[in-house]
């Protein structure tokens, strides 16, 4: 049998006795010490519950207080801090392997890596830079331009993305936008080609023409 005194019977007496002698507030006109003596133990009262367990469940002084808080208030705290959360997350995030196909990436991509091949070859007839080379094996396009720096461009299936590294731009990762028809970097909608076109033209000192 539950103690009489434990936290949980305490806490209910509390809040029979708290209703039983609520009273609507007075008007305009009463005395102003009536505010005093008549405050709401339903929303102001505290109780000093014993965690512990040790002192046979007495309210004990020396434990946290609790304040006693209105239904109506969670309900708006717990209303707004959903609404904050929803608004930090943002739009939700797409999953582009949905919209392409691994069959239609391979197809895209390898068409895309091997016309870049072509070009840079025929690019690299015309330019003089010393340690200018091109190299392709397993997926991966690597354009070397001696000192100037090494491109490397390679597929990641799983993500559908083409993925380049460019000693001028850094890292970046495309995907295929079916609108413009291309390979565009999301994070400032930059076209692959495009890309290489001007840093190629910045460091060679000639343009090139890769669409």
């Amino acid at each position: 049998m539950a103690s009489p005194f434990s936290p949980g019977l305490l806490l209910l007496r509390l809040l029979r006795t708290a209703r039983s002698r609520h009273h609507p507030l007075p008007s305009s006109s009463s005395s102003p010490s009536y505010f005093p003596r008549r405050r709401s133990a339903l929303l102001e009262a505290s109780v000093n519950l014993d965690l512990g367990g040790r002192d046979g469940g007495f309210l004990s002084s020396s434990r946290a207080t609790m304040p006693l808080i209105s239904p109506s208030v969670y309900r708006v705290f717990f209303s707004t801090r959903t609404s904050e959360l929803d608004e930090a997350q943002g739009p939700a995030v797409i999953d582009y392997r949905s919209l392409l196909s691994e069959d239609e990436f391979h197809r895209l991509a390898d068409a895309t890596i091997h016309d870049l091949q072509e070009k840079f070859e025929e690019y690299g007839d015309s330019v003089q830079i010393d340690g200018y080379d091109i190299d392709y094996g397993n997926q991966v396009l690597t354009l070397k331009l001696g000192s100037l720096g090494t491109y490397v461009i390679n597929k990641q299936t799983p993500n559908r993305q083409i993925w380049m590294s460019s000693p001028v731009s850094g890292p970046a990762r495309f995907d295929w936008d079916v609108a413009t028809k291309s390979w565009i970097y999301r994070r400032n909608k930059v076209n692959l080609l495009q890309l290489l076109e001007e840093e190629l033209g910045q460091l060679c000192g000639k343009p090139i023409d890769l669409s």
